[in-house]
């Protein structure tokens, strides 16, 4: 598979990035574990890993594929970034919600030499509080050990139901717009696109639109989260044009300023049910 995938000028990379491993991988038997996996995966030519926990970034020091941190380390400051490049990654994957704060991000750039990547169609909430605490969720209930049997996804359900009662949580929200790629030259050319669980299709024309750095719809549409909002909301991404050259400035103290509750009110639309209706019928 690695041949046919080089033939083509793709790389592979294998995600191991758990937030919570339960103290597992710092047993005897995790370690082995882990060692045998990473052998496994130089053999069949991986190009990468991207992992968050500290002590197997280490241990791919071992090894000729590329160590890429995950976004679930958090990486939002020059001190962060600069502890995990000397920890051995070769490529680090910032934490989105510093995504419009560019003195933040020329800061990072400008105190690492490893490469830089950012997630451009993550909606998650600004600095959502229930991120870590839905990052650990997801380690053990996708765990290959005992899973446990939750009756439901609080953290998602809840961050659901903010945007649905203030939609201008999604304003605030640290996407990328397509247009707005080219803005991030200097900090770096490289993008990941988020949303690896919907179809195949989607992800295709999700890369199609970012690469083209043109959009005329639904914002919601290329957002991986919150995409179960997009039959409710319409968010006009054509009236989004110039928001970065303001965000970019923002001091992020929300306190006392309007902008993005000027922007929801400019660019947000409620989807009426007929027009929910007919999609579904031609989706259907």
């Amino acid at each position: 598979m690695a041949d046919l995938a080089h033939d083509y000028k793709i790389e592979i990379d294998v995600v191991i990035n758990p937030s919570c491993f339960g103290g597992t991988h710092l047993t005897p038997h995790g370690y082995m574990t882990i060692q045998w996996y990473l052998n496994q995966l130089n053999k069949i030519g991986v190009d990468s890993v991207t992992v968050a926990e500290p002590y197997i970034i280490e241990l791919l020091d071992d090894f000729p594929m590329k160590t890429v941190v995950s976004c679930i380390s958090m990486i939002d400051s020059p001190q962060r970034a600069k502890f995990f490049e000397d920890m051995g990654a070769d490529v680090i994957t910032l934490d989105p919600n510093i995504n419009r704060d560019f003195k933040m991000l020329k800061a990072i750039k400008k105190s690492v030499s490893c490469d830089l990547r950012l997630m451009v169609n993550e909606g998650c909430l600004y600095y959502c509080p229930f991120r870590y605490s839905h990052f650990n969720l997801f380690s053990h209930v996708t765990t290959a050990g005992m899973r446990p049997p939750i009756f439901g996804d609080y953290y998602f359900d809840k961050c659901i139901s903010i945007r649905v009662r203030d939609p201008e949580q999604i304003i605030k929200s640290p996407w990328i717009r397509p247009e707005d790629i080219k803005k991030y030259e200097d900090i770096t050319p490289f993008f990941k696109i988020t949303g690896r669980a919907n179809t195949v299709s989607w992800i295709i024309n999700c890369m199609n639109v970012y690469c083209s750095e043109d959009y005329d719809g639904n914002l919601l549409e290329l957002l991986d989260c919150p995409s179960e909002l997009r039959d409710l909301y319409f968010i006009d991404n054509k009236k989004l044009e110039g928001c970065i050259d303001f965000w970019k400035d923002c001091d992020k103290l929300c306190v006392g300023c309007n902008y993005c509750k000027m922007v929801t009110i400019d660019a947000l639309k409620v989807i009426d049910d007929e027009r929910r209706y007919n999609k579904c019928k031609e989706e259907s």
